[in-house]
């Protein structure tokens, strides 16, 4: 695996391609393989800042398609060696574009080669973009590659046109756009046994609060348990309990198919397949029972057309 280190932990001198990358679509993609493809007598790698600048400049939460921790293993097949990620405070904020160049990319990365999508804005204000890092960099005699943007049949090429498909919980375009499933994964904690009163025991995760997850709804779903490679077959409800508890807060819950674990502290890993009905109240808890009951026959009829 990858390291995630500090810009002073690099391995240095670097070929960064910077930018947020969150999704790493195509068009990231076609970023980072600037680098990889002509590293310029650096190591390939990619720069991030850490957390979102509109986070601490404007207070805005950032959810993430994902997390540091995840990029790892699908940055290590496009080539790259190592994500560096540069912690942005008030004081970097503050530095100007010539500053950020001279200081972070090339004096404290020893950047030998720099790759950007060509809407990155960086600086003050963000007062840089692709042709001042052009100019900047290139005068000290760091190549720079700019990428265009990339565009589909359904428009420019997002991270928010991937949040999008999740809120609406169309997992097969949010799919098509990363090029791969959308998953997520937390540590199953001890819940209320609602659920197993039911007959219907659930996982209840504790999922990281910067993750970006789907829209509320009930989704046929794919689970691993810890490091396991076999795909357990599950039912996952994502929102609160309007039935049982109408003021609980969201929740992710995940009832495995046809197998019975003892889950409490592992790691639960979902990939979410198909959204199969969006969040309902019951007239009481047998009618809740028997559309569970309804929610994993269709689950399970979802999933055996989408094996493989």
């Amino acid at each position: 695996m990858i390291p995630l280190c500090s810009p002073e932990e690099a391995r240095m001198p670097t070929a960064l391609a910077l930018g947020s990358f969150d999704g790493l679509h195509a068009g990231h993609r076609r970023v980072i393989e600037a680098v990889c493809q002509h590293p310029a007598g650096g190591v390939p790698t990619v720069v991030s800042f850490w957390p979102h600048p509109r986070e601490v400049l404007h207070g805005e939460p950032r959810l993430r398609l994902d997390l540091p921790e995840e990029k790892l293993h699908l940055l290590e097949p496009l080539g790259i060696r190592q994500l560096v990620l540069v912690p942005f405070d008030r004081q970097l904020a503050q530095f100007s574009a010539a500053e950020f160049v001279d200081q972070i990319l090339i004096g404290t990365l020893e950047a030998r080669h720099i790759a950007i999508g060509a809407n990155f804005r960086f600086g003050r204000g963000r007062e840089g973009g692709a042709d001042t890092l052009s100019s900047l960099a290139e005068a000290a005699g760091v190549m720079v590659s700019v990428l265009p943007i990339l565009e589909d049949p359904g428009g420019r090429m997002s991270s928010s046109r991937i949040r999008e498909a999740l809120s609406e919980g169309d997992l097969t375009t949010a799919s098509e756009l990363l090029q791969r499933p959308y998953r997520f994964q937390g540590e199953v904690v001890q819940g209320r046994g609602l659920g197993r009163k039911l007959g219907w025991p659930t996982a209840n995760l504790q999922v990281d609060g910067r993750k970006f997850l789907p829209g509320l709804g009930v989704y046929a779903a794919r689970a691993w348990v810890d490091n396991e490679t076999h795909a357990l077959p599950a039912v996952m409800n994502l929102g609160p309990q309007p039935t049982v508890d109408p003021a609980s807060p969201s929740a992710v819950e995940v009832h495995l198919l046809d197998a019975s674990r003892e889950l409490v502290g592992r790691i639960l890993r979902v990939e979410p397949v198909e959204r199969l009905r969006g969040q309902q109240r019951f007239s009481g808890l047998e009618e809740l029972s028997a559309q569970i009951s309804r929610d994993a026959q269709q689950a399970r009829a979802r999933l055996q057309d989408t094996a493989g």
